[in-house]
């Protein structure tokens, strides 16, 4: 009898989430457009939508003209503003927080430089930072906090960070002692990933590849509209694939990994040894040298996108980087990718270079969003 009586309850709270997830997608809709599109009865979706309205959380927008005989369509949206998130990102020496509405737009943001290298003195920092934003914004869904490294986002440990100098720190348990709101602990690239496949309006169905360079290079793969993270929570991590056994050493310890050729630090360190060279005696050369730059670093990434496609098989890769303004890179990159991958393979892979940078903390926001609209079984 107790479970029978669980079911109805949990059926209803899933067909909520279907409509919330609905209603973010579309923005603007009706009861009978929702209805067609969730395979559900007019009956559940009008309930679901007349309590929203009595929340406050939804407007009526008024009736749709309709050249059919029956009842207009009244469109509905979302107070955006009502359901809010927060995604916290720590990086080296940095915290930078955004609050976003109920479609990711932002409401609020600071970053400001910090010391992150002792997490003793950085954890109350995101205590208060936490409870700041809670008092500031009462309608927060939760909040999610990024770092970069190796993290295990069940337990909300950060395992590893070359960047920040971190190992085995738990993060999730002061910060839930602090503050009542779901939570979410995060590497920085999956939340960017989850915000890259919303952006573009790619099919959930299918998988997706994000790749971000930056101080480092990351990766993560968005399979079913979620962040897959592996056994030991290092999926993605293409930064680190070895690409030259004897090249320069890596943050990670090893030789000639993907980072030490294609990240930001190290283009602008091959750009200042070339311009520092016998040719750049002559300042016509600049744009050559930045061209022959670019195409390097292009051909290195589409090697190391070669094996991505052939094993991981996803239907796009998204390239976020500072390197995509430059038509050398994107071409060689694809050349280089089309030259070493399965003819079949490659055609049936869609290569995206994003125009603007994806901003971290923005996808860890939506990730609150899709916590709160995911289904309970």
């Amino acid at each position: 009898m107790k479970a029978a009586g669980k079911g109805p309850a949990l059926l209803r709270l899933n067909n909520l989430k279907r409509v919330m997830t609905q209603l973010r997608a579309t923005r603007i809709t009706s009861r009978q457009d929702l209805a067609l599109a969730l395979e559900l009865s007019k009956n559940t979706v009008s309930l679901i939508v007349d309590d929203l309205l009595e929340q406050g959380l939804i407007n009526e927008l008024g009736p749709v003209s309709v050249a059919a005989a029956g009842r207009p369509k009244i469109e509905i949206t979302l107070r955006a503003e009502k359901l809010k998130s927060a995604g916290i990102m720590v990086e080296r020496n940095a915290i930078h927080w955004r609050v976003c509405d109920y479609f990711s737009q932002v409401i609020a943001e600071q970053t400001w430089n910090t010391n992150t290298a002792d997490p003793a003195l950085l954890l109350p920092e995101l205590v208060e930072v936490c409870q700041t934003l809670h008092a500031a914004h009462p309608e927060l869904l939760g909040i999610a906090v990024g770092f970069p490294g190796i993290i295990d986002p069940q337990r909300g440990w950060v395992h590893f960070s070359a960047h920040l100098g971190w190992q085995d720190v738990d993060v999730l348990t002061p910060l839930k002692n602090a503050t009542a709101l779901p939570l979410r602990i995060m590497h920085n690239v999956k939340a960017a990933a989850l915000l890259s496949v919303q952006q573009l309006d790619l099919n959930k169905s299918q998988s997706h590849f994000y790749l971000r360079i930056g101080e480092g290079v990351g990766g993560a793969l968005v399979e079913q509209g979620e962040v897959l993270v592996g056994s030991s929570w290092t999926a993605g991590e293409i930064g680190h694939m070895q690409v030259q056994p004897q090249g320069m050493r890596c943050s990670c310890g090893r030789l000639g990994c993907l980072e030490t050729l294609v990240s930001k630090p190290a283009v602008q360190q091959q750009l200042g040894q070339r311009k520092s060279g016998l040719r750049w005696q002559n300042a016509a050369s600049e744009p050559q040298i930045v061209n022959e730059v670019m195409t390097s670093t292009g051909q290195h990434l589409g090697s190391a996108l070669s094996p991505l496609m052939q094993l991981v098989n996803p239907a796009s890769i998204i390239i976020d980087g500072p390197w995509n303004s430059h038509p050398a890179f994107v071409q060689a990159v694809q050349q280089t990718a089309q030259a070493s991958t399965l003819a079949f393979t490659f055609t049936h892979t869609q290569l995206h270079f994003l125009p603007q940078r994806i901003d971290p903390a923005n996808g860890l926001a939506l990730a609150v969003v899709e916590q709160y609209e995911r289904a309970i079984a």
